[in-house]
């Protein structure tokens, strides 16, 4: 049985609650999100496995998951890169947010979400018991894509995506 770490709007910890409960009731928990991009400047992208308990076949940013309980942020990161796509690379914190979004099979995200961005400059060898599907995209295409097919992408990564979006504005100005 997996768990989730419960937190405050600080991210302090406010104990454990099994993961699918957890979404269930749209507890606060911490997580983590991954943007991987290669030396051309796209954007690696995997589309979810389709058994997944929600969001099957959607696509989403390279990785995503929850922290357990005593594990670090990027040692998180690390091992879900590894467990999902086939791969570790160095991960760089870039900015945390909270976020709520209602999902698919009457399941809530309600989530402290810390993020990461890392480089990678080969495909994936993925698991596919997490990802049917991967592509790598540039940032203009994903936004265009989002755009026109947004029932194409999990809720969580079109929040995400925004507040990255925004991140990387902040910083071209």
């Amino acid at each position: 049985m997996e768990h989730v770490i419960l937190v405050d709007e600080h991210d302090n910890e406010l104990g454990l609650m099994e993961k699918i409960e957890a979404h269930k009731k749209g507890k606060l928990h911490r997580a983590f999100s991954v943007f991987v991009f290669n030396e051309k400047g796209q954007m690696l992208l995997q589309q979810r496995a389709y058994s997944k308990y929600h969001s099957g076949g959607l696509w989403t940013n390279t990785c995503c998951s929850h922290q357990r309980r005593g594990e670090s942020n990027i040692d998180a990161a690390k091992r879900r890169l590894q467990e999902e796509m086939g791969f570790v690379c160095d991960v760089e914190k870039i900015f945390d947010f909270t976020y709520y979004a209602a999902l698919d099979q009457g399941l809530i995200e309600h989530e402290f979400d810390h993020v990461f961005i890392g480089h990678y400059n080969q495909d994936p060898l993925p698991n596919p018991d997490e990802v049917a599907g991967f592509k790598w995209m540039t940032f203009e295409e994903v936004e265009e894509d989002m755009k026109q097919n947004p029932d194409q992408y999990t809720a969580w990564f079109r929040i995400i995506f925004d507040k990255y979006a925004n991140f990387v504005r902040q910083l071209k100005n």
